[in-house]
Order: structure tokens, then sequence, then C-alpha cells
């Protein structure tokens, strides 16, 4: 296929791109659903997603996350966001939860309507890109300073929580009962294998307890002095 010298050559996957091109040519590919930048390389996600290896465990965790959000004023929460993160690497993450710039945050909103720089939390559904997700987005991640990252490993039936400490990111290990606490996001409970199994009864039931925690209410009125 000829290309005309003012035309912008389609995104395809494998690109070698800085941001500026990476996002040129993304805007200009028509019917493309989701595309990254990692490390300076295009990955295009197929358009056609599973019911129960992404569709269905990723409407869970963002339910989960959701609920959270609305009783966490100020906290906003991101289904699929662009990020831009650094010249090489412009994630498109399955959920973020992040406080704003003028609240305290980390990330802030362009001009254009992005996010720059690391949100609080991410979070990934793992399926075919198991791989990617636990070493590429996670050492960027890391390095752009995410301070908490999740990754559902869907066919290990699996789900690691991070944390940045000190520069690396450690896992948060759960407790007698099963739950993991956020430690960016006070009152943010996950009752870990009941998300796995789909309760996701018990799985908000759980997170009403870390909101209705003290630690909670206390990050509440830190974010909103005013209430």
């Amino acid at each position: 296929m000829t290309i005309a010298a003012n035309q912008v050559p389609p995104l395809e996957n494998g690109d070698c791109l800085n941001r500026d091109q990476f996002e040129r040519r993304y805007q200009a590919t028509s019917n493309l659903k989701k595309a990254e930048l990692i490390e300076g390389i295009v990955y295009v996600s197929p358009a056609a997603l599973r019911f129960r290896s992404h569709a269905q465990p990723h409407s869970n965790l963002i339910g989960w996350l959701w609920s959270y959000k609305i009783a966490t004023p100020v906290v906003e929460l991101g289904i699929e966001p662009t990020v831009r993160l650094d010249l090489d690497n412009e994630p498109q993450p399955d959920g973020v939860l992040l406080i704003p710039h003028s609240a305290g945050g980390q990330s802030s909103l362009s001009d254009d309507d992005y996010i720059e720089g690391a949100p609080e939390l991410v979070a990934e559904i793992a399926a075919s890109s198991a791989a990617i997700d636990l070493h590429l987005k996670k050492n960027i991640y890391r390095r752009n300073g995410v301070k908490e990252y999740i990754v559902w490993q869907i066919f290990d039936n699996k789900l690691d929580w991070f944390c940045l400490q000190q520069g690396e990111y450690v896992p948060i290990a759960s407790n007698v009962d099963g739950v993991v606490k956020s430690l960016a996001f006070p009152g943010l409970w996950l009752a870990v294998e009941s998300l796995l199994k789909g309760e996701m009864q018990q799985v908000l039931a759980l997170l009403q307890q870390g909101l209705n925690s003290a630690e909670h209410q206390e990050f509440v009125r830190k974010l909103n002095p005013d209430l």
C-alpha cells in the first residue's frame, strides 16, 4: 500500500513509536478499539473480547471500585482511560482509581482530557496479556510511581495486589480472613476468594465494612475538609 506524503500511517501492532507519533496514528486509525504504547512498542488489542475471560471479571472488578468511588467523594474512577506516563509509555489500563491533583493526588487531566502522570491505583485483567501485565507493564507502573497495582490472572484464577515501597512492588498480604486492604485508599477492602468465585454480594458486603471503618471516614475528611 502506498501512503501519500501528507497521510498519517495507520497504527499497527509492533510499531516502534514515541508518544506523539503513537497518538497521531491512533487518532487517524478508524475502528480501533484499544491500543497501548509500552516501552515504545505498540500493542493493539483484538476488537472481540470473550465474556468469562475478560468482560465479566472486568465488570465485577469495576463494580467493586465504583462502589468505593461513590462512597469516597473526590476520588475518581476511570475505565480503560489513556494514561500518559512518559514519552515511551501510554497504556490504557482496565481500571484506574485516582485522587485529583487539586486534592493532593499525583496525576492530572491534560487540556485534551487525558490522564497525565501516575494514578494512585491501576488494575488490569490479565488473560492472554498476562506476560505483558506482569512484566512490562508492572515495570513501567513501578518506575512511574503508581502506588498500587492489581493484576487479576484469569486463567490461573489468581489476583496479585502490589504496593510500591522504596521503589519496588511488594505484594500486599491478605489477613487471616483472606482480606486484602489498600494502603493508598483506606477502606478499600477486598475479599479475594469471593471475587475470584464471582460472589459479588460477599465482595460488596466486605467492602461496606471497609467503608464504615474509622480509617475510611478519616480519609474522606482529609480529602474533603469542608464537609
